[in-house]
């Protein structure tokens, strides 16, 4: 009965250990400018018809296929996120895209490359505007 209870006591007391860790792991583990590639490529599309879900899906498919493309070093494709309403929130988008670069001459060879040349060619269509930010990192 006592090596029951000294079992659920220690294993009781590393839970408790391994929780206290977290606050510390969670603020190792975050990333700064100094770790992720310098050029942020930020791209907001608005749908010639939001309400079709098939348009956004196939602008969706079309950004998938940007990430066979050698120089983008990641990519996040997603839609308005339903955060709290502030007056500085511009959630009027359809479709976002966020990609990381290694270098400015990286970013240009993408704008270049075949297949991105084929997504422009082949969803165009599908916007009816499209706003892009290009950032350094500092």
């Amino acid at each position: 009965m006592a090596n029951t209870k000294r079992r659920q006591f220690l294993a009781t007391a590393g839970a408790f250990a391994s929780l206290s860790a977290l606050p510390a792991m969670a603020h190792s583990s975050r990333t700064t400018n100094a770790e992720l590639p310098p050029i942020l490529h930020m791209v907001y599309f608005w749908l010639k018809d939001p309400t079709s879900t098939e348009d956004k899906q196939k602008l969706i498919a079309g950004l998938q296929s940007l990430r066979a493309i050698p120089q983008v070093h990641s990519l996040h494709i997603g839609v308005p996120a339903n955060t709290l309403k502030r007056d500085v929130i511009d959630n009027s988008f359809d479709v976002s895209e966020l990609m990381l670069f290694e270098s400015v001459e990286a970013q240009d060879e993408y704008q270049l490359h075949p297949i991105h040349k084929k997504f422009v060619e082949e969803c165009s269509h599908l916007w009816r505007e499209v706003v892009v930010r290009d950032s350094v990192s500092v």
